[in-house]
């Protein structure tokens, strides 16, 4: 499985669109699927963008779980793939246009910040993502909490 680790801005050109940090495509083996999916955070204002493959293994998890005669789940899963996006970079340079409804949606003006995430890349308007830091106190009772849950 891929590993996606770092943070990278990047300037949303003249035409909407964004260069896929080099350092994303390189964790990808020669050969594999290139295309991505990206959709809206349930929880923040960011969008998660996921390879194929990972896409595919979560969504096929998610339906298992739910039965398809139920309406309620039927309105969940319609909505869980609501505002979806695949998209591949360009082989050149990498360039890949995310549609604007996206973005406008987690309120990007010119500069997003591509942050790896292990299975995911998070993409978040560069001013939005530098309120998201929390104190290292803050992170050491998170940690203090989370380890007492397992």
């Amino acid at each position: 499985m891929v590993k996606f680790i770092g943070e990278y801005t990047v300037k949303i050109d003249d035409k909407g669109r964004l260069v896929l940090p080099s350092a994303f495509k390189s964790v990808m083996a020669a050969g594999e699927d290139l295309r991505f999916v990206i959709k809206k955070d349930i929880f923040e204002d960011c969008l998660e963008m996921y390879t194929y493959a990972e896409w595919d293994r979560q969504s096929e998890e998610v339906k298992s779980r739910l039965d398809f005669f139920n309406k309620k789940h039927a309105v969940f899963w319609r909505e869980y793939m609501r505002n979806r996006a695949v998209v591949e970079p360009d082989p050149k340079i990498g360039r890949i246009t995310i549609p604007k409804k996206l973005l406008e949606s987690i309120g990007v003006n010119r500069e997003v910040v591509f942050a790896g995430n292990d299975f995911k890349i998070e993409i978040w308007a560069k001013e939005k993502y530098a309120e998201t830091i929390i104190s290292g106190d803050e992170f050491i009772s998170l940690a203090g909490m989370l380890s007492n849950e397992r």
